[in-house]
């Protein structure tokens, strides 16, 4: 998509630690605002905070650029580790120390992407994922959203009222279970900051966007 991707080359020349830094990264505001390219927080589980910056906006894979699936946002470290996330979601993981997320697949649409904070969206959801290391496809994760109200979280020192959902999980294979959480704009529903597991077994990464995507 025309405007949509950015070259890896100078994605990288604007990092200076990745996921496996030693210390939490803190840009000032006027560092991110003069970045030419959207940007976030992640931490991996309890290593140290790394910036990360958009590299690609892209279809999701198989659909065709004229199509309304949502666009894959593909978030970039200096060592190449690679968050790619749909609507605040984390669908995919390249090149994580502990472990990826290979693969997401639903037949329903993530009440993420239908907007959390409207009363009708539903409040379940069914999915299956892949992930490694060790060949894990196909376990379906079934999901309930809570609305825990309104809350104020600090994105890079600003306070932010926001609204707080949790997404109750539950592996039935494996009698297995665990939160999500995502602190959602209160009018527009962008999730601004979240807390994913990304598969059993794997740690949580937490997410706080900073600079958002605009297609325009």
């Amino acid at each position: 998509m025309s405007g949509c991707s950015q070259k890896f080359n100078d994605v990288n020349d604007t990092l200076r630690l990745a996921l496996l830094g030693e210390t939490d990264v803190q840009k000032s505001e006027l560092e991110i605002q003069s970045l030419p390219y959207a940007s976030l927080y992640a931490r991996l589980g309890d290593g140290p905070q790394a910036f990360m910056v958009l590299a690609l906006a892209e279809p999701r894979f198989g659909s065709s650029p004229n199509s309304q699936q949502p666009l894959q946002l593909k978030w970039l470290s200096s060592d190449q580790g690679m968050l790619v996330t749909e609507h605040g979601r984390l669908v995919k993981t390249l090149n994580l120390p502990s472990g990826n997320l290979s693969a997401l697949q639903s037949t329903v649409t993530d009440p993420l992407a239908q907007g959390l904070h409207l009363a009708q969206t539903p409040k379940h959801w069914q999915r299956k994922i892949d992930w490694q290391p060790g060949y894990h496809f196909g376990y379906q994760l079934n999901s309930k959203f809570s609305n825990q109200g309104k809350a104020v979280v600090l994105i890079n020192d600003t306070p932010v009222e926001t609204l707080h959902f949790t997404e109750h999980v539950t592996v039935e294979s494996l009698a297995m279970t665990f939160d999500n959480d995502f602190w959602l704009h209160p009018q527009t529903g962008t999730v601004l900051k979240s807390r994913q597991k990304l598969a059993p077994g794997l740690p949580y990464v937490e997410i706080t966007l900073l600079k958002p995507f605009s297609a325009h």
